[in-house]
């Protein structure tokens, strides 16, 4: 097990992922960042975007986030995701559907408060993000 990186990933609605893989690279608030084992600790914000696990050199699973936080130590890698869909599981045209959901509840939101202008607008970025995971060659 030396040679492997524990990975958890953990959404509201479900434990995704629970494994024992040789990387996991995560889309950090900074940039993507690789995590193999006997990382050194660090924690860090998610962006909303896709974590890819190895085996080797292959990818194996493609996971999308809508943001969260991560904790990578020698051990392994924990990510607590707002949302989470595994590629392949939500279809183009779903992810489609859930950003013209999202930019039709901003549209109508014209005389919304700053902050829920704010909240609205994340949500068609992640659904942006969402769209582009789903919709990008392996």
């Amino acid at each position: 097990m030396a040679d492997k990186v524990q990975f958890d990933l953990v959404s509201p609605e479900r434990s995704l992922v629970s494994e024992a893989v040789d990387m996991v690279v995560v889309p950090g608030v900074d940039g993507d960042f690789g995590v193999l084992p006997q990382h050194s600790p660090m924690m860090t914000l998610l962006r909303p975007g896709v974590i890819t696990t190895y085996e080797g050199d292959r990818p194996v699973k493609r996971i999308f986030v809508a943001g969260g936080f991560a904790e990578a130590n020698p051990a392994g890698v924990i990510v607590l995701a707002e949302a989470a869909d595994v590629v392949g599981e939500v279809t183009a045209d779903q992810a489609r559907q859930l950003l013209r959901n999202a930019e039709e509840d901003l549209s109508v939101a014209a005389s919304a408060a700053e902050a829920d202008r704010a909240k609205l607008e994340q949500a068609v970025a992640v659904a942006q993000a969402r769209v582009e995971a789903m919709t990008a060659p392996a």
